[in-house]
């Protein structure tokens, strides 16, 4: 006897089908009656309801990419020289109280060498340019490299 010739006593039997999906009889696989039973149900997530509802935040602002980093104002020489008393000290503050700077926020100011200075003053907590720094030197004047405040 070879393996060839062995046969079947029994051919393969084929499961029963109910029409109401193949391989699964009775309700399917989709549980008990009502609404979760029928063709097409669609019930919505009450999360997914409430996400829809929230408004959307996108973005960095109000208005669109405006830079985090603080605003810089630039300020010349020559009018901080009118403004200003002899030894007098010249911060983001006092050039806000002497209406060279206006803004209410916390800003950068850098002082930029355009005009003449005629008087010895003391900047701090402001950025200086190079040419800038040379004037105020020559002046009498000094500058601070300290930390800028907040």
């Amino acid at each position: 006897m070879r393996i060839q010739d062995i046969t079947k006593v029994h051919k393969n039997k084929k499961s029963k089908t109910v029409g109401r999906g193949s391989k699964r009889g009775k309700t399917s696989g989709r549980g008990t009656k009502g609404q979760n039973a029928r063709a097409g149900h669609k019930k919505r997530p009450e999360i997914r309801d409430t996400i829809k509802k929230l408004p959307k935040l996108r973005g960095r602002g109000v208005n669109g990419l405006r830079t985090i980093q603080r605003e810089t104002i630039v300020v010349n020489l020559g009018r901080v020289d009118k403004a200003y008393a002899a030894n007098m000290m010249v911060t983001p503050h006092t050039l806000r109280d002497h209406k060279i700077v206006n803004t209410k926020n916390s800003v950068f100011v850098k002082i930029l060498g355009d005009g003449e200075i005629t008087k010895a003053l003391i900047f701090k907590d402001c950025l200086v340019s190079e040419s800038a720094k040379a004037k105020i030197e020559k002046a009498g004047g000094t500058v601070s490299t300290g930390v800028l405040s907040k």
